[in-house]
């Protein structure tokens, strides 16, 4: 599998520099919304709601990675005679990534920042497939189909699982750190069900 590594362009970093560290103003409340920018509280008033470049990053990195993440399962839940265990773990992950997906968006939309990261440097993400990568998924069937994507997925959640706990690290919006947390321990634990599912096939 043709896995990328995190390596993002000096133009991606200092683009995220210019974000600051300083406190500003978000929303006093967060979850799965159409993208617009929510009304704007005060920081001073809002405890734990300032964010920082690496939340930043962070929500612009996650969304092309669960984005992808959301079209591998499509493709393999579009595949007739589908295992019926790799089956449900592409509508578990579809169904939990999607909304997040949307809360992503929210963020940046209420912290007045682009929603993609310059050029493309979200692309270069640890555990995104290649277009190639992809393709070998859409053409494999059976065994094979399923063998193929809990390989590519194990690699995906681990570039996941990096992010995250970067943002837990060191990201100062609460709900976004709390988000990285949840992506830790859920995904983690998804790696060592297709582990042993993958044992299985």
């Amino acid at each position: 599998m043709n896995t990328k590594t995190l390596a993002l362009p000096a133009a991606a970093l200092l683009a995220l520099a210019g974000c600051g560290t300083a406190a500003q103003p978000t929303p006093a409340a967060s979850g799965p919304h159409d993208g617009h920018a929510m009304p704007m509280a005060s920081a001073a008033s809002t405890s734990g709601t300032a964010f920082n470049a690496q939340d930043v990053m962070f929500a612009q990195m996650m969304i092309p990675h669960h984005e992808q993440a959301v079209e591998m399962s499509d493709i393999m839940l579009a595949k007739p005679g589908l295992d019926g265990r790799v089956s449900a773990l592409a509508q578990k992950i579809k169904g939990a990534q999607a909304p997040e997906i949307a809360t992503l968006k929210g963020w940046l939309g209420a912290w007045n920042q682009p929603g993609a990261m310059p050029g493309d440097a979200g692309h270069g993400m640890d555990g995104m497939l290649s277009g190639e990568d992809l393709g070998k998924l859409r053409a494999a069937d059976g065994r094979q189909a399923s063998r193929l994507f809990l390989s590519q997925m194990i690699a995906h959640h681990e570039g996941a699982v990096a992010m995250a706990q970067t943002e837990r690290a060191g990201g100062s919006h609460r709900d976004a750190v709390a988000m990285a947390s949840s992506i830790v321990d859920s995904q983690s634990a998804e790696i060592e069900s297709m582990k042993s599912l993958l044992n299985t096939l």
